[in-house]
């Protein structure tokens, strides 16, 4: 029997679960005078997922910015919402703006740092 006699199997992909689908949709934002995503940046603090009807999710995160002065503090958010909403299974995303604790650079990834020089 050559390779040609042999017919492979295929098995569809399994999505990634939806949280990990949720990090990757917030990893999509980034703060336009940083250029590192607000996960790594270490701007999201908490996200809760709770299951709703017909396999959909609730999807509620927590996140902060550098600085309450941040040019852009009202569209980050909304970025993140937006971007969470392109998920099918998401039937609500809401995202809160927190200020406590306050962001400060440990929250950052190892990536993050790396990429702005901050070893």
């Amino acid at each position: 029997m050559d390779a040609s006699d042999v017919q492979a199997e295929k098995t569809p992909l399994e999505p990634a679960p939806f949280g990990e689908r949720v990090v990757e949709q917030l990893k999509t934002i980034y703060d336009p005078e940083i250029p590192v995503n607000i996960y790594d940046l270490g701007l999201i603090y908490n996200v809760r997922i709770d299951p709703a009807d017909g396999g959909a999710f609730d999807v509620t995160v927590d996140m902060t910015l550098t600085s309450p002065s941040c040019p852009i503090a009202e569209e980050l958010p909304i970025f993140a919402r937006q971007a969470v909403e392109e998920l099918a299974e998401a039937r609500t995303v809401v995202v809160n703006l927190v200020w406590d604790p306050p962001w400060d650079r440990s929250r950052m990834s190892d990536e993050a740092r790396m990429q702005l020089d901050m070893f």
